[in-house]
């Protein structure tokens, strides 16, 4: 199966031997920000971490998290382990919430990053004489320029397209041939609608892959976007703060994403206790960065929960895989008491097959209760109906609904292509509460 593999002595290393590896760059790593970041070094010190005597992996529980307030406190470049000489890149976060988060890469960090999206893109069957249509963000979101150097470096032919200008999108897929799509799977869903309404027949295109990622999806959005688009869909999995996309990704078995282990230590906490977990449980992830030399970070709390599987894959990696991230921490709702995740109400939407893959939850407080609403568009077909037929069919999803979550949500339907689409990070929640708008 050696074929299959783009570093085969990594991707298929023992675990015994990972471990060794993975604990032998861990120590490496601790020295770099012991000796270069004034945050970790005071960090260690009160913790009682020496580094230059670090040779214990499950010592890492010594060392306390990284949050993304501490990146925010040291802004703009509080957390960088080498001169500005030796940075060659700054990516950062939006900033929308505060401070941006701000990250930096030396020229060893880009070769490094490119490997890991070529290891990625291998796994799933891509080649030389593949045409990648690159539509993640270009700019300071890592998407773009992380998928498009790791896309050169395997050979394969890029087209640099970026975001955005739908249309143009789907004309270049036409004329260019691109066999792969790589953006957001909200953005997938939008390039689907846009070419059925131009008369585009996707099962005739020679796009064959899907490189998805930057946001939750589930299965079931997996299996809508496959049916569209006539593609394999694929996910992707990283963080600006970590390295960007190329973090964890699925292999063509498409049973978990495999997280390059050799480069990143993953563990799962309880995030009410913070205490660790043991494999298969469902918690937070962290990561530790193991061979970054610009910012490495320790034990950083992502805040996304899933759950890892040390299994060996059928494909023949020894990686430890992830499964899919069924939402954050901070994107958890709280009704009346219950905890929701937008993706379980998505779950339940993706199997109602007379809706359209559009939908919003739009959370208030009115005299002192919390209130839902989920606004979701159906066909012109089904909009077309009686109004007592289409309230019936509102009641059987919210029925459908409160099966599956627990909570009490009044579903509104919508007339087509009248919630707003994404061309990058699909906004599924408005929380009133929190001062949003629509």
């Amino acid at each position: 199966m050696s074929g299959i593999y783009w570093e085969e002595k990594y991707e298929t290393m023992p675990r015994e031997e990972l471990r060794e590896l993975q604990t032998s760059r861990l120590q490496s790593t601790l020295i770099n920000v012991y000796e270069n970041v004034g945050f970790y070094k005071k960090k260690f010190d009160d913790a009682g971490v020496n580094p230059y005597k670090f040779d214990d992996l499950d010592d890492i529980k010594k060392i306390p998290f990284t949050t993304k307030e501490d990146l925010r406190d040291n802004y703009p470049f509080g957390l960088f382990a080498r001169q500005m000489s030796d940075i060659v890149r700054i990516h950062s976060s939006s900033g929308t919430t505060g401070n941006p988060i701000v990250v930096s890469y030396t020229k060893n960090d880009i070769a490094l990053w490119g490997n890991l999206i070529a290891r990625d893109l291998y796994s799933v069957g891509v080649r030389k004489n593949d045409i990648i249509q690159n539509s993640y963000g270009y700019g300071l979101f890592t998407g773009g320029l992380g998928l498009h150097y790791g896309a050169e470096l395997l050979g394969a032919t890029v087209i640099p397209v970026s975001g955005g200008l739908t249309e143009r999108q789907i004309k270049i897929m036409k004329d260019y041939g691109s066999t792969v799509l790589c953006c957001t799977p909200s953005y997938a869903l939008y390039i689907a609608e846009v070419g059925s309404e131009l008369g585009l027949d996707f099962a005739k295109m020679p796009l064959k892959t899907g490189i998805f990622g930057a946001e939750p999806w589930t299965e079931e959005m997996r299996k809508e976007i496959e049916a569209r688009l006539f593609i394999d869909a694929i996910d992707i999995y990283g963080l600006t703060e970590i390295i960007g996309p190329g973090v964890s990704c699925e292999c063509s078995e498409k049973k978990g994403l495999h997280v390059a282990e050799d480069h990143f230590m993953v563990e799962i906490i309880n995030p009410a206790d913070n205490a660790r977990l043991p494999s298969g449980s469902r918690g937070e992830i962290v990561f530790t960065s193991l061979t970054k030399e610009a910012m490495p970070l320790i034990r950083y709390r992502t805040r996304d929960l899933s759950m890892i599987n040390e299994a060996q894959c059928d494909c023949g990696r020894t990686h430890s895989r992830m499964k899919k991230p069924a939402g954050r921490t901070d994107d958890m709702l709280i009704i009346r008491g219950v905890n929701l995740f937008p993706s379980q109400v998505e779950e339940v939407l993706m199997k109602v097959k007379e809706i359209e893959p559009h939908y919003l939850i739009v959370v208030d407080r009115v005299n002192h209760l919390d209130t839902i609403e989920l606004w979701v568009e159906v066909s012109e077909d089904v909009f077309a109906e009686k109004i007592n037929d289409l309230e019936k069919f509102e009641s059987a999803i919210e029925n459908k609904l409160h099966a599956a979550t627990g909570v009490s949500i009044d579903v509104k339907l919508k007339e087509p292509k009248t919630i707003k689409r994404s061309e990058g990070k699909a906004k599924r929640v408005i929380d009133k509460r929190k001062g949003d708008v629509i």
